[in-house]
C-alpha cells in the first residue's frame, strides 16, 4: 500500500461510522490481495508473503469485530475462516489460485456493505480527531489538506 493511500486510509478511517469501518477493511482486504497477486507474478517472494500478513491482519480484525449476539455473526465468522485458510493456503503452498478465490468472498460482502453503508445513518465512531478541509489552493492542479481544531486535548480526555 501506498503513502499516499494509508494517508486516504487513515482519514477515512477517523470520519467513519461502524458500517463503513468493515467496508474499509474489506477494500483494504482486496488491496493486499491485489499486491500479493503481482508480487506473485513478479516472483517476490517476500513481498507475496508479506502482503498475505497484512491481509490476514484485515481478516483478523474483521473476526474481532463479530458481534455474537446476532445469528448472523456464525455465518460471518464462516466466510472469515475460510478466506483466512485460503490465505494461509495461498502462502504456504506458494499458488495465486487461493487468493481468488478469497477475493470473490470479500468483494461479494464489500458490495453487500456499500449498499448498506447508505441506511446507516450514525455518525463517526471516533471522536474529537482533526477536521480535514480540502481544496485546490495555492497552485492550478494541487490538492491541499489544511487541518482544523487541533486543540491541546486531541484525542485525550480526562
Amino acid at each position: 500500500m501506498t503513502k499516499e493511500l494509508k494517508q486516504k486510509y487513515t482519514l477515512k478511517i477517523t470520519q467513519a461510522n461502524k458500517t463503513q469501518l468493515i467496508t474499509i477493511l474489506y477494500e483494504m482486504l482486496l488491496i493486499y490481495t491485489d499486491e500479493a497477486e503481482e508480487a506473485y507474478d513478479r516472483e517476490d517472494r517476500m513481498e507475496f508473503r508479506e502482503s498475505i500478513r497484512k491481509a490476514r491482519g484485515c481478516v483478523n480484525e474483521l473476526l474481532g469485530s463479530l458481534n455474537f449476539e446476532y445469528e448472523l455473526a456464525a455465518n460471518f465468522l464462516q466466510l472469515y475462516l475460510y478466506v483466512n485458510r485460503e490465505l494461509i493456503k495461498a502462502e504456504v503452498q506458494n499458488q495465486k489460485a487461493p487468493l481468488e478465490n478469497a477475493e470473490k468472498v470479500i468483494r461479494g460482502l464489500h458490495g453487500a456493505y456499500e449498499k448498506l453503508e447508505v441506511m446507516d445513518t450514525s455518525g463517526p465512531v471516533m471522536q474529537n480527531v482533526q477536521t480535514v478541509y480540502a481544496g485546490l489552493t495555492y497552485g492550478r492542479n494541487h490538492l491541499n489538506e489544511n487541518l482544523a481544531d487541533q486543540g491541546i486535548d486531541r484525542g485525550f480526555r480526562a
